[in-house]
């Protein structure tokens, strides 16, 4: 027989931590399903967040969340959940291994930036130290510094407008090569240099970007890079087959109060869900998730 939990947590980033810890707190059984591999993980440093300010990395905002979540008895799984099934009551979640069964459901599942896997091993040691996804979390890091823009087509030209506001040293590389029509003008008019090439090899050292070489050998000097290639995954599959509403960009529309999605006793928070994918914001929407939850655990079990 599976094992029955008043919540099941699909996620163990930064809003499904939170959530667990305040579920935790309210002395419900819960199970935290974690994959291991989201955008978390390969943060070396968040520097936007209040009490550090040298900035903490996400690995070890991981590991301090799951110790302090399992002090209050939540019960982790490092397995990938293949399918979400409707119960006459609760919901049955099935990994490749077991079938659990919950009350009630938290989506945590977060986004997968896309990076080209040919550069994935010379810029994953700088995420976060060097190397930035995002413009409001990072923009700041680039302050008077030469960036590179490491993108595809209209995202990277976009982004690297948006950082004018920081540096008027960026260059922008169009890896992919995909047509950016007026705004190659507009960049032009802002000073950004416009390189469509794809790259050859990123250089770094000890989590320093110290540039990039392009197909044609040029080598192009950068302090800090920002990525935009576009396509990033949003991992709302298993939601939207349980009948969750999700926006065009695929992102959950959730209750802005409660945090719960169109589904009855399914909720979702973090980076999934139609908001600001900012670290702060994930954990305030895991904890608001928990509590509305717990609201709702009261009412089933005084049915």
């Amino acid at each position: 027989m599976a094992d029955k939990y008043d919540c099941v947590i699909i996620g163990g980033g930064i809003a499904g931590l939170q959530a667990a810890i305040q579920l935790g707190r309210y002395k419900r059984s819960v199970l935290v399903i974690d994959s291991n591999d989201g955008r978390s993980n390969l943060c070396k440093n968040y520097q936007n967040i209040l009490g550090w300010p040298e900035g903490i990395s996400g690995q070890t905002l991981r590991e301090a969340g799951r110790q302090q979540a399992k002090s209050y008895g939540i019960q982790f799984a490092e397995e990938r959940v293949i399918q979400c099934q409707k119960e006459i009551e609760g919901f049955s979640v099935i990994t490749n291994s077991a079938n659990y069964e919950a009350a009630t459901l938290l989506f945590a599942t977060g986004v997968v930036d896309r990076v080209p896997p040919e550069l994935q091993q010379e810029l994953y040691p700088c995420m976060g130290k060097t190397v930035y996804v995002c413009p409001d979390c990072d923009g700041y890091e680039v302050n008077n510094r030469r960036v590179l823009v490491l993108g595809s087509g209209k995202a990277g030209a976009s982004l690297s407008l948006t950082l004018t506001y920081w540096t008027n040293d960026i260059t922008y590389i169009n890896h992919d090569k995909k047509e950016i029509g007026p705004l190659e003008d507009t960049l032009m008019q802002k000073g950004i240099t416009y390189k469509e090439a794809a790259i050859k090899k990123v250089i770094a050292e000890a989590e320093m970007l110290k540039g990039v070489i392009l197909e044609n050998n040029e080598f192009i000097y950068g302090e800090r890079g920002f990525l935009a290639f576009g396509g990033n995954k949003v991992r709302t599959e298993l939601a939207h087959e349980l009948g969750v509403e999700l926006l065009e960009n695929q992102h959950i529309i959730v209750n802005p109060r409660t945090k719960e999605t169109n589904v009855s006793n399914v909720w979702a928070a973090g980076d999934i869900v139609a908001h600001s994918e900012q670290v702060t914001v994930a954990m305030g929407e895991g904890l608001q998730a928990a509590i509305w939850i717990h609201k709702r655990l009261l009412e089933l079990h005084e049915k």
